[in-house]
């Protein structure tokens, strides 16, 4: 699919082109590296050196903000779209976020992994039940990688997978996500925090469900 950032990679690319040429091969330029200390006062000389190098190396790094700023642009109108139930547009500017966010952090960054799990949401929403498990997959993988076994991210998307599975009655798959889920919630936020308590309840529930009411209890 063709995408919005293309335009914005295209240029950013001639920019940096454009100045590495100016820098290596203008004679001005050529002349100043060979000869700086003796064409001008070296102390301008490495000013020169100094404020051009930056120039450059911002045009290395300005491009990634701008694909930043784009995936947070797009992601905020997907969202918008999802809530006015727009599902058809909010799908279509959710792949493209996802595209960016390849492109833009690498497949394994956790931003790719919120792209995921926005799209499974959407997915929900619409009934798409069988796209929406490879995405969780996914993504409870970048973020295992990205921020370890213990992460609360890790925890979310457990809870994720363990509710879709719930949702479709596969109760013995969904059963060791919630308990790991709710383990590292204990753990980092503590025995008492509303999230572990919303965990217990969807752990009670669960177990009435495959008749373990004693554990329900």
């Amino acid at each position: 699919m063709k995408t919005l950032a293309n335009p914005i990679r295209k240029r950013g690319w001639c920019v940096r082109l454009y100045l590495l040429y100016v820098f290596f091969t203008l004679p001005k330029w050529r002349s100043l590296l060979s000869n700086g200390a003796s064409t001008v006062r070296p102390l301008t000389y490495y000013k020169a050196k100094v404020v051009l190098m930056t120039f450059l190396v911002t045009s290395f790094t300005l491009p990634a903000y701008a694909q930043e700023n784009l995936w947070h642009e797009l992601i905020g109108k997907a969202n918008t779209l999802h809530q006015q139930r727009r599902y058809p547009e909010a799908e279509s500017v959710y792949e493209e976020a996802l595209k960016v966010a390849e492109d833009t952090f690498g497949s394994d960054h956790p931003n790719v992994a919120i792209s995921l799990n926005n799209l499974a949401g959407l997915y929900i929403s619409k009934g798409n039940y069988a796209e929406i498990e490879p995405l969780y997959e996914r993504a409870l993988e970048i973020v295992e990688k990205a921020h370890g076994p213990d992460h609360p991210d890790v925890a979310i998307s457990l809870k994720n997978l363990a509710e879709l599975y719930y949702n479709q009655g596969r109760y013995a798959e969904a059963e060791p996500l919630y308990k790991r889920s709710l383990k590292i919630l204990e753990k980092v936020l503590g025995p008492d925090h509303p999230e572990v308590a919303i965990m217990l309840e969807h752990m009670a529930e669960l177990h009435k469900k495959i008749g373990k009411e004693d554990e329900a209890e």
